[in-house]
């Protein structure tokens, strides 16, 4: 057990951990939403992530992007990035919705039925991307996209450099661009489902759906704003991993997805900040454990924390349920 290294360094594993946890946050709030609403623990979420890192991939190999592009360009990319990945993500997890879970919902399946089925399409979209897609678009991919199940390289948009140094914690470009655009990504969903209409009616949905349907509440427009809003914030997560760790692979929602379910349940599953709670806190027990053992440990004390903290807490850090958030 390494000691000195985590004491000597805590600065700098918390943010990495923070940074880190900031994209497993984003994730986890799509399992958030649509439990809240649902009671639904949508496992293909995971792959709605790994749409999002291809559809970058994709877009930025059909632009032409190479390393390291000139500031203005960089930005641009960045941009089309997050509205590619967005529109992939929320479009494939609105088409999850429409074509697996509603005809499930109107035949009144039971919970089992609905779990099956959503591990069932997250192996379908890993085949997908892992055997078929890699044969369609080969030929205008990265050649390692042409190989099935491969980790395929992204271009670097944004040389990571030191910005500044706090004692012997130094604070990356990357880190603070993925740690402020996660926050502020969460803030102004945390934002739209506490102070809009329409977050309104998710919220009263989540608290009690046959009351919300004699106001006037439309529940399947409901049900689709969560899986495109939990899409979108996928997608965005998408984005921000592209351009931290630059590269994809059909399997990477498999743990990624894992751990953003790890985050959802630690912070409380059903409630938006806890998703960033617990996401945050994920991050920073990753890197604090992988200092202290090992890195190959990390994946393992992730979910040794989260059955440690279900232990004391089962509801999670915050346990408040959607429908129960205030305005």
């Amino acid at each position: 057990m390494h000691f000195d290294e985590l004491i000597g360094h805590l600065g700098q594993h918390t943010v990495d951990g923070l940074s880190k946890g900031a994209i497993y946050a984003l994730i986890a709030l799509g399992y958030t939403l649509v439990y809240g609403v649902l009671r639904l623990i949508n496992f293909a979420h995971s792959e709605v992530f790994m749409v999002g890192t291809f559809a970058v991939l994709i877009l930025w190999n059909q632009l032409g992007v190479e390393n390291n592009p000139p500031i203005g360009q960089a930005i641009l990319f960045l941009v089309l990035g997050l509205l590619v990945a967005a529109v992939a993500s929320g479009g494939t997890a609105l088409a999850l919705e429409r074509i697996a879970y509603r005809p499930l919902r109107r035949k009144n399946a039971p919970p089992l039925i609905f779990l099956i089925t959503a591990i069932g399409l997250s192996l379908v979209f890993v085949e997908l991307f892992g055997q078929v897609l890699p044969k369609l678009l080969g030929g205008v991919l990265p050649a390692a996209f042409g190989r099935p199940r491969q980790i395929v390289g992204m271009p670097t948009i944004i040389e990571q450099k030191t910005l500044f140094t706090i004692g012997n914690t130094a604070i990356t470009n990357i880190q603070l661009i993925v740690l402020i655009a996660a926050v502020a990504m969460m803030a102004l969903l945390d934002w739209f489902i506490n102070r809009t209409r329409y977050g309104r009616g998710v919220r009263a949905v989540a608290q009690n759906p046959e009351t919300a349907a004699l106001m006037g509440v439309n529940q399947e427009r409901v049900i689709m704003l969560i899986f495109v809003l939990g899409g979108i914030m996928a997608g965005a997560a998408a984005l921000l991993w592209s351009m931290r760790f630059g590269f994809t692979q059909n399997s990477i929602g498999f743990v990624l997805g894992l751990k953003a379910f790890t985050a959802a349940v630690l912070g409380g599953i059903g409630n938006l900040r806890g998703a960033l709670l617990g996401g945050l806190f994920l991050g920073i027990v990753e890197v604090y454990g992988a200092t202290l053992f090992a890195s190959n440990w990390e994946d393992v004390i992730a979910f040794v924390v989260l059955i440690v903290v279900l232990m004391f807490r089962p509801t999670g850090l915050l346990g408040e349920s959607l429908g129960r958030a205030r305005a």
